[in-house]
């Protein structure tokens, strides 16, 4: 990449930070109130790194090469095996859907160990249900 790609880039996050905190944020979102946190304060905040990683790169750009075809295919690769996972869980459901997309990632980066498969598709998805379902008490699809 360039330093004039990264500058356009880093100025187009830079710009859509600033959109999203002053205009697209305050106009989406409502107050509410009785909260310790406001709807806002998330976003807000991914708003203002946004801003601030895109001015960060106007300034100080990279110089990183441009990837080859085969990372890109990689990359598409590992996008449509999400998209699958996440269709296949809106129809059966976390518990069911969390494992076989785990596996089937951690197969896809390489990993062969019993150890890390075992903690990737039975300890990891159980500790996510049992965290969001028991503990926080919100639903999974």
């Amino acid at each position: 990449m360039t330093s004039s790609t990264d500058r356009t880039t880093g100025g187009f996050f830079l710009l859509f930070g600033l959109l999203l905190y002053f205009v697209i944020i305050p106009l989406q979102i409502e107050a509410a109130e009785g909260v310790w946190l406001t709807a806002s304060a998330v976003p807000n905040a991914i708003a203002i790194v946004l801003s601030l990683c895109g001015g960060l790169l106007m300034l100080k750009p990279t110089k990183h090469r441009v990837q080859n075809l085969r990372e890109f295919m990689f990359a598409g690769v590992y996008f449509v095996l999400l998209a699958a996972g996440l269709l296949l869980m809106s129809y059966v459901g976390f518990a069911y859907a969390a494992p076989v997309l785990a596996l089937a990632i951690m197969f896809l980066i390489g990993e062969r160990r019993p150890f890390w498969l075992v903690m990737g598709v039975a300890v990891l998805p159980a500790s996510i249900w049992f965290l969001v379902a028991v503990v926080l008490e919100r639903a999974l699809p």
